[in-house]
């Protein structure tokens, strides 16, 4: 197996952010690309990641399975500084990774096995969309998190507005958007976590656009997405009991 990327920064952040969410994970490699599906330990985040094929300059894989510690990687990948190359080959029980710029850097990083059980993206149909600057979504749900650890969110009609609400016992959050600033369709509201929101809009620093999805009572699927990428979040809604 040999990988190279012309360009590792895109690796190195996608991997940064998901390493927030999950620690140890499988990476395949197949004739396709690069992936990464994954849930969180509390079983309420998904994140899957892609990279196809076309993405990098040099692609020689079978099909593989790699056992990763994504704090070892992400530590790893830190070293690459702009204007690198990358490699990233398989030698039996390791990975070796070459970091190739104005000096050579090899690491060996030992695979691992993962124990949990290999997870699907899910089937999901959503009836609310948002298309919408992400640097404004990341902008409105810190502005939530100021006052509470969950928000809701809601899509209205005539006229079309998305709104990001959050409530503590003292304090609340507002922010209305109108079809000027994002594309919106559907009419629904759930409520999701914070926390988790605050993770997954690091993906701001991948594209300037992301594609919120979700229903009442329903998972939300975030996705940042380019020709060369995809990164998606899916998280379960937070229940009115909390």
């Amino acid at each position: 197996m040999l990988l190279k990327f012309e360009d590792p920064k895109l690796l190195t952040d996608a991997i940064n952010i998901i390493s927030e969410l999950v620690q140890e994970v499988r990476i395949k490699v197949n004739k396709h690309g690069l992936s990464i599906t994954a849930i969180d330990p509390a079983n309420v985040a998904l994140v899957m990641f892609k990279i196809p094929e076309s993405a990098f300059s040099d692609f020689n894989v079978g099909d593989e399975d790699l056992g990763v510690n994504l704090l070892d990687l992400k530590s790893i990948l830190g070293r690459a500084s702009a204007g690198s190359k990358l490699i990233i080959q398989k030698e039996e029980n390791k990975l070796k990774i070459e970091i190739l710029g104005k000096v050579k850097r090899t690491f060996g990083l030992s695979l691992i096995k993962i124990d949990a059980e290999e997870k699907q993206s899910p089937s999901l149909e959503f009836s609310s969309k948002v298309e919408i600057s992400s640097d404004a979504l990341a902008e409105s749900i810190d502005d939530a998190s100021i006052v509470a650890d969950s928000c809701t969110i809601q899509t209205l009609k005539d006229p079309a507005t998305f709104i990001i609400e959050a409530k503590g016992p003292l304090n609340s959050s507002r922010v209305d958007f109108s079809g000027d600033e994002c594309k919106i369709s559907g009419k629904e509201s759930a409520k999701y976590s914070l926390e988790y929101l605050q993770k997954f809009m690091k993906g701001k620093k991948l594209t300037d656009k992301v594609l919120l999805q979700f229903a009442t009572d329903y998972p939300c699927k975030l996705d940042f997405k380019a020709s060369n990428f995809e990164l998606a979040f899916i998280l379960a809604p937070r229940v009115e009991n909390d």
